[in-house]
């Protein structure tokens, strides 16, 4: 390949040959070429061989390569779910297409299947699980090895328990992660992961508290943060957050502002009438689907005045008072 045309396509290979204090005086000639007219008594002077020089040429577009077809696979428009059986063997009539940016709840009865669906789309099942459902990525299989990989995860799931085992602090913990991902100003983005937690938790915490400290709503507020702002998952899975000790609405707005498809399982009716559509659970299968109206979101206020109430009486409880009015 020519020069000119490395450049064009991988930028910055000039910075490499910048380094040593090359400079290319004709961009249409070859890269072997190239560098087989080098002065190796110069290169000597920068400790390096031209062999070097080419290996780090390679190297940095294998990385930039890998970057990119990680990118690809992070561009999740929409995700399908294909029906399967529910508990007795009935066939799932469905069909449904989810795109990014949009919120899902999933209801029903304590047993119904909520879970299990989540399951299903964890697993990106293709008929291979109990219910024999099928998920699709951009209304596509997903290829095999992205389904077991397990450093390039299309979803991301926030469980009702989350405990870590980790010995590390929030700070530590984040840092890790940032660094990772190979991000850039990880301070700057380890400083507003950890912000941002704090706005969503009931509770306050410090930056440099033990990971393992952590009460549960802290930890889900962390990782509700850590998953918005860093995580590349384009799908996140919650599993009943109603319990959490967390903003749940300023939770759904920033994971919906990262424009990722959020689905969660609830028995909140204030977070089943924040989704844009409700999947309603019945004996394993998907019963129902329905489109939250604005009559509904009308509701919205009466209800989070109503929990607002509760909070209250919560909070009391827990400080010892005495309730003798709401």
């Amino acid at each position: 390949m020519k020069i000119c045309t490395l450049l064009e396509k991988y930028p910055y290979i000039n910075d490499i040959l910048d380094s040593y204090n090359i400079k290319i005086e004709n961009p249409n000639v070859e890269l072997d070429e190239f560098l087989k007219n080098l002065n190796e008594d110069e290169l000597q002077e920068h400790g390096v061989t031209i062999e070097e020089i080419k290996q780090t040429i390679f190297s940095l577009i294998d990385e930039i390569e890998e970057i990119r077809d990680e990118e690809d696979i992070y561009a999740v428009e929409s995700l399908t779910i294909l029906g399967g059986y529910d508990k007795h063997g009935n066939k799932e009539n469905l069909e449904l297409t989810i795109y990014k940016g949009e919120i899902i709840s999933v209801v029903g009865p304590t047993g119904s299947g909520k879970s299990r669906l989540l399951a299903d789309i964890e697993w990106l099942a293709q008929k291979d699980t109990i219910t024999k459902r099928t998920i699709l990525i951009n209304g596509k299989e997903p290829p095999l090895e992205l389904r077991y990989a397990t450093d390039k995860k299309l979803v991301a799931q926030l469980s009702q328990n989350m405990n870590f085992v980790v010995d590390l602090t929030v700070k530590e913990f984040l840092f890790l992660h940032a660094e990772s991902r190979m991000v850039e100003n990880t301070e700057k983005v380890v400083m507003e992961i950890f912000n941002t937690a704090n706005e969503l938790a009931g509770e306050q915490f410090d930056i440099d508290a033990p990971i393992t400290s952590l009460s549960g709503g802290q930890s889900r507020a962390l990782m509700i943060a850590d998953t918005a702002l860093l995580s590349k998952s384009p799908i996140v899975l919650i599993d009943e957050i109603e319990n959490a000790g967390i903003n749940r609405k300023k939770a759904l707005e920033l994971l919906v502002k990262q424009d990722k498809i959020v689905i969660m399982s609830t028995h909140d009716p204030i977070l089943a009438l924040l989704a844009n559509r409700r999947l309603v659970i019945k004996n394993g299968k998907v019963n129902k689907i329905i489109e939250t109206t604005l009559e509904e979101k009308s509701v919205l206020p009466y209800l989070e005045e109503l929990d607002n109430k509760l909070l209250t009486v919560r909070n009391k409880l827990r400080d010892g008072e005495i309730i003798n009015k709401i």
